[in-house]
């Protein structure tokens, strides 16, 4: 390739690089422009609505403003009449009624204020005091949209009016769904239209905005209808901390693979995104409220905020979202989710909501996807006791992994027959500056034993991403929920054999048997396995970190899903009972006698060394020659 071939190339990739730069910052442009004339466009009503209310106050104070109109109504109310319109007007004022719609998953009940869902009950479900389970309680449901004719309207201050005053059931075996409608009158023959529609045998509840003869009416200087949604999530575990570790807002965008979520926590969170939105989830650990629009949200702004815990409340959702308003398009459809987080469930809908259960990211969620919530449900058909079909798991994961286990045992017997040989190097180096030396020797003598200092990690190694999986798979399988094992009541919760009556910080205000039980076997365990140190080798923090992680264990597991503790502790049991069987069928001293015929063969016919060997000891040479330097 000649020099003016590469400058070429150069050229091209330099124009390619800045046209891209360059459309992205006028797409940019003319978003932050659209957004800048929305902005402007409302400022402008709300102006004009603050002068008519100046004005309309300033007349009431005059005295000709205590004329009324036949109908007794003062000058003011006059205005406001004139200014909403008779239909509207009369639409602020009525008698509130509720209707229920109502299938085999779930009953809905509707309000005529605003329109709205004023609650939500999962009938296969209950909260952990035996309650019925709401997705949001009575009146904690808000749903206002905001348009403009000659001022703003903001629906959830009128009354509509139903088309048929009756309640829906529609039963399982239905082979269709049914739909509740309700109109917002503007004028005698245009109106704001709600369509509920719920199908058998399912949590998506079909819900559809629509204007008939509303043309005239509406202002078409509007780009957007605004969706003001907001809920309060009750408290409907057992452990306020865990719930709310669980509970948060999620979006996603069209097209993505995955989800954005607001980071967990305490407090207060706000997330403000000027893109398309396919559809904005209020998540709690097992059950979520979910709002999907058909065609895409413009933008949105997402929060929460957190209760008190005590309150009985985990936490206030809410969710700001533009409609794009077309005059010639007359209705918008969306959907509610109203339901558990079920992954087959959720997966069933094709918009990615799997998401919203936490099996973490991508290297872990595999492990869960293909093996875990399968063998679940493939056992969970003729298996009732879910703390069984834990132990059964538990079982398959250590056979599958006990290959590597027997090689992990072997690396660690080799390592203790060994260690007269390394107290012998540690006496003939015991100086500092003879570190590299002895590191040297120790590592000469493992090559020729046949040992790898690294054998005993790779079973853990292999072990690390199932059991983080396992980590983010039982505090959040609604499997779990409510199904109890021996002492614990619940397995998706911690289980509490005593409480104080007061909290100890990071700890709790119980004490969890199965999270001490398995701190417990994990010291076992831990002695068990590990590999003696003597002489200059002996370690003081050695000790401290034997107790040092299960104390940790016992921190965390104390409050989580009891489930989980369970899982650790049958696998701690499983790790004793190979390691004493390994014991008694390794004869260390026919193994020491096999490595010392190792050695010898390895003194008389030297192997090449390999690449790893060469580098290794050439960087330890050059160590020494460093320090030898250092010293002159």
């Amino acid at each position: 390739m000649d020099r003016n071939t590469i400058i070429g190339l150069v050229l091209i990739g330099a124009i390619l690089l800045g046209f891209s730069w360059y459309s992205s910052n006028q797409n940019k442009a003319l978003m932050e422009e659209q957004a800048r004339l929305d902005s402007i466009n409302r400022a402008n009503y709300i102006e004009h609505i603050t002068e008519e209310v100046k004005h309309s106050a300033a007349q009431r104070h005059h005295p000709d403003s205590l004329s009324s109109d036949s109908l007794g109504r003062s000058y003011y109310e006059q205005q406001l009449a004139a200014s909403l319109g008779e239909c509207l007007y009369a639409a602020q004022t009525g008698e509130e009624e509720f209707f229920t719609l109502e299938n085999d998953k779930l009953t809905i009940t509707l309000s005529t204020k605003g329109g709205i869902m004023h609650s939500a009950v999962l009938k296969d479900y209950h909260s952990y005091d035996g309650s019925e389970l709401t997705i949001f309680e009575k009146g904690s449901n808000t749903f206002n949209l905001s348009f403009y004719t000659r001022q703003s309207v903001d629906t959830e201050k009128f009354y509509f009016v139903p088309v048929e005053r009756k309640n829906i059931v529609v039963k399982e075996d239905d082979p269709a769904g049914q739909s509740f409608a309700m109109r917002l009158y503007v004028d005698a023959d245009a109106y704001l239209e709600y369509i509920y529609t719920i199908n058998p045998g399912d949590y998506m509840v079909d819900f559809t905005i629509r204007r008939v003869n509303m043309e005239e009416t509406l202002d078409r200087r509007q780009t957007t209808f605004d969706i003001n949604w907001s809920t309060v999530s009750e408290q409907n575990e057992k452990g306020f901390e865990n719930e709310n570790n669980y509970s948060t807002v999620a979006y996603r965008f069209p097209g993505d693979s995955g989800i954005e979520e607001l980071s967990r926590s305490t407090g207060s969170k706000m997330d403000t995104e000027n893109a398309a939105i396919q559809w904005v989830a209020f998540k709690q650990q097992f059950f979520s409220a979910i709002l999907v629009a058909k065609e895409n949200f413009t933008n949105g702004e997402m929060g929460f905020d957190t209760f008190a815990e005590g309150s009985g409340k985990i936490k206030y959702n809410h969710a700001h979202l533009a409609v794009p308003y077309n005059p010639e398009k007359t209705f918008h459809e969306f959907s509610f989710y109203l339901g558990p987080n079920d992954y087959r469930l959720l997966k069933s809908y094709d918009m990615q909501m799997q998401r919203l259960i936490s099996l973490g990211g991508k290297w872990i969620s595999w492990i869960s996807t293909l093996i875990i919530i399968p063998f679940f449900d493939w056992l969970g058909r003729s298996i009732a006791n879910y703390g069984l079909i834990i132990f059964l798991l538990t079982v398959l994961i250590k056979l599958l992994l006990f290959p590597f286990t027997c090689k992990s045992y072997m690396s660690m017997a080799k390592m203790r027959v060994l260690q007269p040989e390394i107290q012998a190097l540690n006496e003939k180096y015991p100086k500092q500056e003879d570190a590299l030396k002895k590191q040297q020797a120790t590592m000469t003598l493992y090559k020729s034993a046949g040992v790898s200092p690294l054998g005993g990690c790779l079973p853990l190694l292999l072990q690390m991403p199932i059991l983080f999986a396992m980590f983010r798979f039982f505090p959040s399988s609604i499997e779990l929920r409510q199904k109890s094992f021996l002492w614990a009541d619940d397995l998706s919760a911690y289980d509490n054999i005593l409480d104080f009556g007061f909290n100890i910080p990071l700890y709790g205000d119980h004490i969890s048997l199965f999270a001490l039980l398995t701190a417990a076997t994990m010291i076992l365990s831990q002695k068990l396995t590990q590999t003696p140190q003597t002489g200059s080798q002996q370690m003081p923090g050695m000790k401290m970190m034997l107790y040092l992680m299960p104390v940790m264990f016992l921190v965390w597991f104390n409050n989580s899903a009891s489930g989980l503790s369970y899982y650790y502790l049958v696998s701690n049991l499983i790790t004793i009972g190979q390691t004493l069987v390994m014991r008694q069928a390794v004869n260390e001293e026919k193994l020491h006698k096999r490595m010392r015929e190792n050695q010898a063969n390895s003194t008389t016919k030297p192997k090449k060394k390999s690449k790893f060997m060469q580098r290794y000891e050439e960087a330890i040479k050059q160590q020494q020659q460093m320090q030898q330097n250092k010293k002159k």
